[in-house]
């Protein structure tokens, strides 16, 4: 009788531990953000641009904005904006669902961001989480940046840098920033 207390018992606890564990969930998409986005977030669904009032979702890679008074989802910004830089304008992370309709709350809360241009971007750092989004300068894959500030990238998975960070040459040249 009093092993199978024990054995009851002993059931019970992994049981309980089990379930617990089994709740604990982590989403982490940085690899799947863009090169344009904020550091300093593993999760992201959307990001809210205060300055041309749309939204970015990162799942899709698609853009959403308002036109004569319905949302559009599309791989590009609208020809209005099509040149507004997304590497210097300040994005807003928003984790909620289709948070474009709480639009007129978040136009009113982030205007404040409006000409922000001092927001750090995963193109720009150095932090070694970062590496494995597509594009980045310390990705071991290279890349040829097309289309301008777009955030579209032709990734070469084959190339490989060398270990001292370069992909080749002499070092001589000084290469265009």
């Amino acid at each position: 009788m009093k092993k199978l207390y024990v054995f009851l018992m002993l059931a019970i606890c992994v049981t309980a531990g089990s379930r617990a564990l089994g709740q604990v969930s982590i989403n982490v998409n940085i690899g799947s953000q863009p090169l344009w986005g904020p550091v300093g977030y593993d999760h992201v669904d959307y990001y809210y641009l205060p300055d041309i009032e749309s939204y970015y979702y990162v799942p899709t890679r698609k853009f959403i904005y308002l036109n004569n008074g319905r949302w559009i989802f599309s791989s590009g910004l609208p020809s209005a904006y099509r040149n507004y830089d997304l590497y210097n304008g300040y994005k807003v992370v928003i984790n909620s669902p289709k948070p474009y309709l709480n639009y007129t709350e978040h136009k009113v809360k982030y205007s404040k961001y409006k000409s922000n241009r001092s927001q750090a971007v995963i193109l720009r750092s150095n932090d070694p989480k970062y590496y494995v989004v597509k594009g980045h300068p310390k990705s071991k894959a290279k890349v040829s940046v097309k289309g301008g500030p777009s955030g579209k990238v032709k990734v070469n998975p084959g190339h490989k840098a060398h270990r001292n960070g370069h992909a080749g040459g002499n070092d001589k040249g000084r290469g265009k920033h």
